[in-house]
């Protein structure tokens, strides 16, 4: 999601130059003295970030528009948001969770761009700060609270509510008179007339989303059913069991392997979008799952040479959109904590969030801005409109759900067997309950 990166400032450099300017005793370098007391004296917020490599040389809507608004808060407040960057080169090398997760626990940085569940783990242990006092955070959405509060305190806050969803080639469901799946036994049947009409592999995958078929069916009921609150209790105290809500969703994926309609294998060790955007956008295969916004930039799908539309993934209540939260979080020990917080504050204010939303076409976290979508996205904001939709990500669940789902479906890709699947939701929530 990087380019144009901005370059750390060598202060250390300038402090020598400068005491020997000094000891010259040169009265013509004094303008040079001045400007060496300014990079001494700027203030810098330190922030750690993902680099989206799939096409680095295009127009990233979603980058652009994250720049404008840092812009903003750069300005306001009189200081320099300094980028740092890591993205992972194949499956083998340490995620960007992996390494977020470390730099955090080191505090080498004042801000971060972090997954729900590197979240969960990082609030948990305490090193995030509370930012229910910011200003802007009196803005947020019930359900941004809902995922990212943590023994009280609210620990992150992102500039959009990412949505997951089906991206389908509807030129290809119209060539064979497919109509677009709303329930799990439609989707198979769909995958079915495709495979039969020479469509090799139906899905394109990678290691990391195909857990919001998961979510989708496994907690449709839960947050659509009117007892969220209860059922969530029932599941941390053990009275029900996590592996019953999820084993209907796993057999659905495994039959979706043994058919063929997913390449569990390429799956496995593909990295997101990378390993399906080719044959999705060269029409070979006519569905993959990505977020909201990657109908909207450059960089992934959004500019198909067909009809595209993303919609939710089937369950028993149709269609449902998946929506996990990353946000940005601020280290409890950062180095420049109060100037990091007034920027936080500054590009997650409604004025910021505005400009952001207009650029991104996004659903903003705050519930004073509504999106302007593409017709593209309508099927699935309508569906968000209408308070239809799946939490991957909730910080009352004493089980985390985002991280460990995502692991458990990759060992099911792995070979793993549904019951394998099953025991390590058990063990995970007997962790929980024993800890």
């Amino acid at each position: 999601m990087k380019k144009n990166l901005k370059k750390i400032t060598a202060v250390v450099v300038a402090t020598v130059t400068a005491v020997s300017i000094v000891a010259c005793g040169n009265p013509q370098n004094s303008s040079k003295n001045l400007i060496v007391e300014e990079e001494e004296n700027k203030k810098v917020v330190n922030l750690f970030t993902p680099m989206e490599k799939t096409n680095p040389n295009a127009d990233n809507t979603a980058r652009n528009a994250f720049d404008v608004t840092v812009a903003m808060a750069e300005e306001k407040l009189n200081l320099t948001v300094e980028y740092k960057t890591y993205t992972a080169e194949n499956y083998q090398e340490k995620t960007y969770d992996d390494v977020a997760l470390d730099r955090a626990r080191n505090n080498m940085d004042d801000c971060y761009l972090l997954n729900p569940d590197i979240i969960k783990i990082l609030g948990s242990e305490g090193r995030l700060a509370d930012l229910s006092g910011l200003e802007s955070a009196k803005n947020l959405r019930d359900v941004v609270k809902a995922a990212n509060i943590i023994d009280g305190k609210l620990v992150a806050i992102p500039q959009e509510v990412v949505a997951y969803g089906l991206f389908i080639n509807k030129d290809m469901f119209d060539q064979y008179n497919i109509p677009l799946p709303n329930t799990p036994e439609e989707f198979l049947e769909c995958c079915r007339i495709f495979k039969e009409n020479g469509i090799e592999t139906p899905i394109g995958a990678n290691r990391w989303w195909l857990e919001c078929f998961v979510f989708a069916q496994a907690y449709a009921d839960l947050y659509n059913g009117g007892n969220t609150e209860a059922e969530i209790q029932a599941l941390n105290s053990g009275e029900k069991k996590y592996s019953d809500y999820m084993r209907p969703s796993f057999e659905f994926l495994q039959k979706l392997i043994d058919n063929g309609y997913i390449d569990a294998k390429k799956a496995y060790v593909s990295e997101a979008i990378e390993g399906e955007s080719a044959d999705f956008l060269a029409q070979k295969t006519p569905i993959v799952m990505a977020y909201w916004g990657a109908a909207n930039t450059e960089t992934a799908y959004g500019n198909p040479d067909f009809e595209m539309q993303v919609i939710g993934f089937p369950s028993k209540l149709g269609q449902m959109p998946v929506i996990p939260m990353t946000g940005y979080a601020i280290s409890a020990e950062a180095e420049h904590l109060e100037d990091t917080m007034a920027v936080l504050n500054e590009v997650v204010s409604d004025e910021s969030l505005q400009v952001y939303t207009e650029i991104n076409r996004v659903i903003s976290p705050s519930k004073n801005i509504e999106v302007d979508c593409i017709p593209a996205l309508k099927p699935l904001n309508d569906k968000i409109k209408e308070n239809i939709y799946v939490l991957a990500t909730n910080a009352s669940m004493n089980v985390e759900q985002w991280g460990n789902i995502c692991v458990i479906v990759r060992n099911l890709l792995n070979g793993a067997t549904v019951e394998e699947c099953m025991a390590e939701f058990d063990r995970l929530q007997e962790e929980a309950l024993n800890s």
